[in-house]
């Protein structure tokens, strides 16, 4: 059996315990930032398979002989620093397994369709009968009730259903045009972080009033809540939102523009950096110039702008024009590739690529959390678990011996 967790836990969750039930990139990454902030997070997962992220792949991280592991880079991104623990949750012996180890901690959190784990005795109903100071946390597509309740659901589908593709995406007609999902699990992602801001707010409350608490979040209402200032342009403007490109809706310039060599992105924020934008380019009369002196101005005219704005940045090399607007405070990017973003000084100086100790690579790289503690800070030092890698430590600390444990493997139950 793999060695045991030793580390010392750090950060300012290091007094909490979880039990994850989660699969796949919601409730798991809701996880691992407990994980990343010091929170002990049991991972219960499959014998044999365990979440079926472990195999969306290609790519796999390659062992120290380069052959392939069982770990896509999928898996590998959402579940750092948790103790992978192998049951059967179709089993009555794997469901009173479960049953210990949440008597033992301070938080559970699934993502199994509404009413799932009922049969199984593991609901929020059942849990916090028994442990009125657990906080359980469902995450579901659509919710624990109404006439979508019973509906599987994925990111992708959520980002139709829930309007994301409708406002992302180049324009209808236009090259390229047509709806588009974001380029990453964004539902999936801003569920998980919605499920750890919800999770700590009840452990906060907790601390008050010693009363846990039952959370039931839904992937829809999620990409419902930061639809953000797009729902509300429709809400006060009465206008459908549609694809704009990189077009900002509100705020102008805002866009992606060609220079002689490539691509930069301009994100012009207030009326005092329009100016600075316009001096920077040698043009300082359009600043004042009625058609664009203020951001209501540029947005009802921005199809004039653009079209200035775009003859004129063909005159600068991309490498010139962003040293000229950063040089005058004007907010630009270059487009950067994914491996130019770890290329970044900035990203490099801020540490946010590290390669932590993993038992068959030797090592695996890991986009670590961005949260920074002076006084509580966090450590980076567990890759994410092989399946079934913490079983026996887990179960020994919950009361069981070698011999029961032993007797539990035999029977395909862990």
């Amino acid at each position: 059996m793999a060695e045991t967790d030793k580390r010392q836990r750090t950060g300012p969750l290091s007094h909490l315990k979880v039990l994850d039930l989660g699969r796949i990139m919601a409730a798991p990454w809701a996880t691992q930032m407990l994980a990343d902030l010091g929170a002990d997070v049991i991972k219960i997962e499959r014998p044999g398979s365990g979440d079926d992220t472990r195999s969306w792949g290609p790519p796999f991280l390659e062992d120290r002989d380069g052959k392939p592991t069982k770990e896509s880079g999928y898996y590998l991104s959402v579940n750092r620093a948790k103790r992978s623990v192998a049951i059967d949750l179709a089993a009555p012996e794997g469901q009173e397994l479960v049953r210990r180890l949440a008597a033992d901690v301070d938080i559970v959190i699934e993502n199994f369709k509404a009413g799932a784990l009922a049969r199984y005795g593991l609901d929020a109903a059942t849990l916090r009968a028994k442990h009125p100071k657990l906080i359980y946390c469902s995450i579901t597509g659509f919710g624990q009730d109404g006439p979508r309740s019973n509906q599987a659901a994925y990111d992708f589908a959520i980002q139709a259903m829930g309007g994301l593709m409708s406002i992302t995406g180049e324009r209808d007609g236009q090259p390229g045009g047509g709806p588009q999902k974001v380029g990453v699990p964004v539902v999936d992602i801003m569920t998980g972080m919605y499920a750890a801001v919800a999770i700590l707010a009840a452990v906060a409350r907790r601390n008050e009033t010693g009363q846990g608490e039952t959370i039931d979040l839904a992937m829809l209402d999620v990409q419902a809540a930061f639809l953000a200032n797009q729902a509300m342009n429709f809400l006060v403007g009465g206008k459908t939102p549609q694809r704009g490109g990189n077009r900002h809706p509100n705020i102008q310039p805002q866009d992606v523009f060609a220079c002689a060599d490539g691509h930069l992105v301009l994100a012009v924020g207030n009326d005092g950096q329009f100016s600075k934008l316009c001096e920077a380019i040698g043009r300082s009369t359009w600043s004042t110039d009625a058609c664009f002196a203020r951001n209501a101005d540029r947005v009802r005219n921005n199809a004039m702008l653009t079209g200035l704005l775009t003859e004129r940045f063909r005159d600068f090399s991309r490498d010139d024009l962003a040293a000229r607007l950063d040089a005058a405070g004007v907010p630009c990017a270059p487009i950067n590739s994914i491996p130019q973003v770890f290329d970044d000084p900035q990203i490099k100086h801020r540490q946010m690529l590290r390669h932590l100790p993993h038992q068959s690579a030797g090592t695996v790289p890991q986009v670590v959390s961005p949260m920074r503690f002076k006084d509580a800070a966090l450590s980076f030092d567990a890759a994410p678990p092989l399946l079934g890698q913490h079983t026996h430590e887990v179960l020994a600390e919950i009361g069981f011996d070698a011999a029961a444990i032993h007797a539990l493997a035999a029977r395909g139950i862990i």
